[in-house]
């Protein structure tokens, strides 16, 4: 494999002019790794055998969302991710929106242990003029000198809003939402000053436009200068598309997926030509040993602390589809339900509710341990009874659902209400909530309910905010993991059962 890829280094260099006195440069990238830990080491391990042919200068750069994802980054809050990419060595790393998950002190506390250049062009700390991270890295690869600017969607203010806060509403910290193109130009021009010949932007903006509008297309079109976009945060793979900047220049635009199926390589030849290839990072045969040492370790330690069986299910808990994209974030699944489920019976309310970014990943049929369950909710939330009126429920389902068909993290999961939503007209409508004796009865506007959410999704930026004046009926220092071990072990009996086997029919979807 390596023998393949290396061939094709070569042959882009003895096609150029130039002739052999120059290296190529090819830059290794990852995007929304999301805790899929096993791949560091076999990017480490290319990284180093391309280095060794003596053929290019080879580098490795991330494109955000690394530290949560799994039962890795949850249970150590980061620290078991940190504790294996200090060992990479990356030339670059930039900020996804996950980052933020564990609040700004603990990731400015994980990133100083990286081992790494961060680059942030617009994360500002609120007042101040700079950026808090450095804007980019320049990087020199023998004659030459290549920028890597690091750019996070502003789109994070909203996702993880509770981490730019303080608990009066003041504004922390900033990521540059009213003036984004223009920091992201103004790190480009600086870093062309500096004698940059290429401009990578590491761009955590995806494809998706959100609320905000942003995407990385986007970006392109309004700022010039960049040489080619490594994107993520939208889990899309694609070797090569373009967008074209202010000046009329056709840009590259690539992305990897998630979980480390793929890893990108980027060639730039002697001549400034820009190649991107996508690699299986199965395929590939060498490792990092340092890297592979640390893995291994922390894979120990992990298993030991998750592997203890809660329950069994005799079919698939439904998150993503076949493509790995969040269908939990458009449509009702099974294992929607059952996580709302497990909230309105812990906290004894009539409504539960859990947005869908918030559920990550399948179990899959067979015994469910601990782990299993940390995986599919690995964030650090905790669980509290609010009051919410029949109007409020209604806007906020009117909402948080007015993306579909579009992948929202906001798109609501929910138990004790069920309702149909209109696709064309944005609308809900025949909502109805489920009463003691199991009929449903409609929603009454004027009526006060009792909703079991998160704390993220009551004050910390989930749904859009829309429960954020709603009052606290019951604060619980439960985390939401541990109220759905708790349904599955007492509540279930250890089993699925059947119930679950399919979504259960609360949501209905037309296209009208």
């Amino acid at each position: 494999m390596i023998r393949k890829l290396l061939i094709g280094v070569m042959t882009l260099m003895m096609g150029c002019h130039a002739g052999m006195a120059q290296k190529s440069i090819v830059i290794l990238y990852e995007n929304d790794v999301h805790c899929g830990i096993d791949g560091y080491k076999k990017m480490a391990g290319l990284r180093d055998a391309i280095n060794k042919t003596d053929t290019a200068y080879a580098a490795i750069v991330c494109v955000g969302d690394f530290l949560q994802g799994n039962t890795t980054g949850a249970i150590s809050k980061g620290q078991y991710v940190v504790d294996i990419m200090r060992e990479m060595k990356y030339d670059a790393v930039t900020l996804g929106n996950h980052e933020f998950d564990y609040g700004i002190p603990r990731m400015i506390e994980l990133l100083s242990q990286i081992n790494a250049p961060v680059v942030c062009a617009n994360l500002f700390e609120a007042g101040e003029p700079q950026s808090f991270y450095a804007p980019y890295v320049i990087r020199q690869f023998g004659n030459k000198k290549v920028a890597f600017v690091g750019a996070t969607t502003p789109e994070t203010m909203i996702m993880e809003g509770y981490a730019f806060y303080d608990t009066n509403g003041v504004l922390l910290f900033d990521l540059k939402r009213d003036s984004f193109y223009q920091v992201i130009q103004e790190a480009v021009d600086k870093a062309r000053a500096e004698g940059a010949d290429y401009v990578v932007l590491l761009s955590h903006v995806g494809e998706t436009t959100q609320s905000l509008g942003f995407n990385s297309h986007l970006l392109v079109n309004n700022t010039k200068g960049i040489d080619i976009v490594l994107d993520g945060h939208s889990h899309e793979t694609f070797v090569h598309d373009k967008a074209t900047n202010v000046n009329g220049k056709d840009i590259i635009v690539t992305q990897t997926g998630t979980q480390f199926v793929n890893m990108g390589k980027l060639i730039i030849t002697p001549d400034g030509q820009l190649v991107t290839e996508m690699l299986k990072t199965s395929d590939i045969p060498y490792e990092n040993e340092r890297v592979a040492a640390a893995t291994d370790s922390i894979r120990q330690i992990v298993k030991a602390e998750t592997s203890k069986v809660v329950a069994h299910t005799d079919y698939r808990l439904v998150v993503s589809d076949e493509n790995a994209q969040w269908i939990v974030r458009s449509e009702e699944t099974n294992a929607g339900d059952l996580v709302a489920d497990a909230y309105r019976y812990a906290m004894k309310s009539d409504i539960g509710f859990e947005n869908g970014g918030g559920i990550r990943n399948d179990i899959m049929a067979g015994d469910i341990t601990y782990g299993d369950i940390i995986g599919m909710l690995p964030y650090d939330n905790t669980l509290r009874r609010i009051a919410v009126t029949g109007q409020q429920l209604k806007d906020m389902l009117a909402r948080n659902t007015a993306l579909v068909p579009v992948l929202d993290g906001n798109f609501p999961q929910v138990s004790g209400v069920r309702f149909t939503i209109h696709c064309k007209s944005h609308t809900v409508s025949d909502i109805e909530v489920l009463q003691a004796d199991g009929s449903y009865a409609p929603l009454e506007l004027n009526h006060q309910y009792s909703v079991a959410v998160t704390d993220y999704n009551h004050d910390n930026g989930g749904f859009f905010d829309c429960f954020k004046k709603c009052p606290v009926l019951f604060e619980s220092s439960m985390r939401y993991y541990e109220a759905l071990a708790d349904y599955l072990r007492n509540v279930l009996g250890g089993s699925t059962g059947n119930a679950y086997a399919q979504p259960q029919g609360r949501i209905k979807i037309v296209n009208d």
